[in-house]
């Protein structure tokens, strides 16, 4: 009796089944893309996982294999909440960006910080939100870090032409949670998360742009937007807050 010959799946496919249920594959650089056109074969292997009560996360390595005999490497962050709970994926092509977005706060509603009334920050919090940060940059492609993060914004006011002018000159930078403001309304589903990204210029100078991430759309989709000081980034978390 024969075997029936199975054709190998085209490394196209499974890339396209990741950046169709990546929330963020519009990040990727169009250069990587162009590059895995002409993949010749794919494989997939888990990297890390975190299981637990309240997150069920998990990182896997997509490698392609490219005509030139070198090697692609995507990197896919899973993750959900509950049993039952919708699993999101975040997909990445720098495994630092990878790394940093696996430890900071889950995208979906069940996993967001967010203050309550009955949750105020302590003085110690206060006060260490009020501490100067001890900068840990990261030397690493970080000009174009700075492009996909003003590409990714949906606000109408987020800085564009000025500041990625002068982000150009980015070197190195860190991302780091930052605290949000006691009173924004906590409502099943919908979560606010705010986020410095700090660069380091070529002068020495310091540059901060304060992403803003939520799902308070009117269809709960994850939402991003950009705002050169914390003080608009509050103020725009605010004011979504207020139409919920």
């Amino acid at each position: 009796m024969s075997v029936p010959y199975e054709t190998p799946e085209s490394p196209e496919n499974p890339l396209m089944r990741l950046l169709g249920r990546a929330l963020n594959s519009f990040e990727l650089p169009d250069e990587i893309l162009s590059r895995l056109d002409s993949a010749l074969a794919h494989d997939t292997s888990l990297h890390s996982a975190h299981h637990s009560a309240t997150l069920h996360q998990e990182t896997y390595r997509h490698c392609w294999l490219l005509p030139d005999g070198s090697d692609l490497t995507l990197w896919e962050i899973t993750r959900r909440g509950a049993p039952g709970d919708e699993t999101l994926h975040e997909v990445y092509a720098d495994p630092e960006e990878a790394r940093v977005a696996a430890s900071r706060a889950p995208l979906g509603p069940t996993e967001w910080h967010t203050w309550s009334s009955d949750d105020e920050p302590s003085a110690a919090d206060l006060i260490a939100e009020e501490a100067v940060p001890h900068r840990e940059y990261v030397p690493d492609n970080s000009a174009d870090h700075a492009r996909r993060l003003l590409r990714r914004a949906e606000n109408e006011d987020c800085p564009r032409e000025d500041i990625a002018d002068l982000l150009r000159n980015a070197f190195a930078h860190e991302i780091t949670q930052a605290f949000t403001r006691p009173g924004l309304r906590a409502t099943a589903g919908i979560g606010f998360a705010l986020y410095e990204h700090a660069f380091l210029l070529l002068d020495g100078t310091e540059v901060s742009l304060w992403e803003v991430e939520h799902t308070a759309t009117p269809d709960r989709r994850h939402m991003c937007e950009v705002y050169e000081t914390e003080g608009e980034a509050h103020e725009a978390m605010e004011r979504r807050a207020r139409v919920l």
